[in-house]
Parts: C-alpha cells; structure tokens; sequence
C-alpha cells in the first residue's frame, strides 16, 4: 500500500502542494497531490538568446547537443547516465564567468574546455528505466535535454540559495517506498525545478503542463533515497545543499541532462 501511495505521489517526482510562490514556510498542511511541473515548452530554456555554436568547451557533449545550450548560460551541470537504460549517473557543475563567455567568442568558441571551471564528479540517481527523448507521464524515463534551473523549494528552510525558494513542510513531505524498496521520507527536503514541461518562475509544486500532461512532469533534482527515481535526478543532501547554494540565477543556470551517448551528439 505505501508503494502504492508513493508512486502516486511521485509521478514524474511530483510533490504534493498548491503551486504558490514563497518564500516563508507554509503552514496550513496542505498536501494535495498537485505535483512540481516542468519545462517551459520545447523552445531554449526561458527562452534566451541564440546558444552559440561550440562543441569542444564542455566535456562530454556534442555539437548537437553543445548547440542548445544559450550563448549567456555561466552555470551549466552536467548530468552524465550510465546508459540508456540505466538509472545511475554523475553531476559535474561547469562554471565561467562573463568574462570567460566574452574572450570564447572572440577566440570562435574553441577554447578547449579552458573558459569552463569543473566542480567535483557527484554520483546520482534518474529514472528506474533509464532516459528518454521524448518523456511520457509514467514511462519511468529521465528526459534528454538541456533545460533551465530557475526556482527551487523543499520541506526543509531556505539552505541559502539565490533561486526563488518556496519553503512548505506539509507540500514537500513524501511517505512510503521506492522502486527498490527504500524509504522515500526527506527525498523532498531540497528540490531544485528541472524546467522541462513546466511554467518558469513559479513554485517546483505549481501543476501548470505546457506540453500536456500525457508528456508528463515534476522533473526535479532532488534529495537522494538510494535507489531509482521516477524521472528525477537524485544527489546526496549534501551535494543538494551546495547545488542550492552555488546556482545563481543571474548567470543563468541550466542543466544538460542524458546518457553518455546521448549528449555525445
């Protein structure tokens, strides 16, 4: 019954809540299913300037995949899966300044990886099957893309990020069990909105589906709870914490998320 309820609850890691934007706790102990949303559309991430077309200055990615990531973009994590089907990967945040953006255009974006400043390889958990391009609700797939990291939330208070933060005891709170048994209790104490299918700006918990509902949503970073998600990416409270605290949205932060083949186009 509880995994029942878990799976319910976490489809797509949607968290319970009401959709509003805060920033003080909410006390009224609402918890009524309306799950995080996502991406703001099949457009760049917030729709910013035209990316700039470089393949060899972030490790692991492709043109193909370089070329989606903005031109302003100064914070972009990295998130490496095993396999196409598998559920383990890595998180690398990738960090430049204004400055760095400036003096790789002038020299035609063949820096070599050495305008971009590597953080430590953090281990991770997505989706119980693996990833996906084109993410339905309930396939168990993390989706493949680059998109935009503008607002955050969680059961726990405000860790000290920049990112708007909506703080809400009873709207983060998740019970009962994951795919591999474990408990799912503070898998919600951080979350950081993964803007694929959802309305940027408001609240991880705000329900609004651009693309449809059938293409699923609530894609989250999110606290890890040792095994599968349902489409989320899953760090460490620790690394959860530092994520929060490092993302900054003045320079414009954005999450490149699939398997290693994948981002390699």
């Amino acid at each position: 019954m509880a995994t029942a309820l878990a799976i319910a609850v976490l489809a797509g890691c949607a968290g319970p809540g009401d959709g509003s934007r805060k920033h003080a706790a909410d006390t009224r102990g609402t918890a009524d299913a309306k799950g995080a949303a996502g991406r703001s559309g099949p457009q760049s991430p917030a729709g910013r300037p035209a990316p700039a077309e470089r393949a060899d200055d972030l490790p692991g990615l492709g043109p193909r995949t370089r070329a989606e990531v903005p031109r302003d973009a100064e914070q972009v994590v990295v998130v490496t899966g095993s396999g196409r089907d598998a559920s383990r990967s890595t998180v690398v945040l990738y960090e430049r300044s204004a400055a760095d953006a400036k003096a790789g255009d002038r020299e035609g974006g063949t820096g070599g990886g050495a305008a971009w400043r590597a953080g430590p390889t953090w281990k991770a958990h997505n989706a119980a099957h693996g990833w996906t391009e084109h993410h339905e609700q309930g396939d168990l797939r993390s989706p493949i893309g680059v998109f935009g990291l503008t607002d955050a939330g969680g059961k726990l208070p405000d860790p000290g990020t920049r990112l708007t933060y909506d703080h809400a005891v009873q709207g983060f709170t998740i019970s009962g069990t994951g795919a591999e048994g474990e408990p799912l209790a503070g898998a919600f104490d951080y979350v950081v909105a993964i803007n694929y299918n959802r309305k940027a700006g408001t609240s991880p918990r705000d329900w609004t589906r651009p693309l449809g509902a059938e293409r699923g949503g609530g894609i989250w970073f999110h606290v890890d709870h040792d095994g599968p998600t349902q489409g989320c990416v899953s760090l460490s409270k620790p690394h959860m914490r530092t994520l929060l605290r490092t993302l900054d949205p003045d320079r414009h932060p954005v999450v490149v998320m699939g398997d290693a083949g994948s981002l390699a186009r």
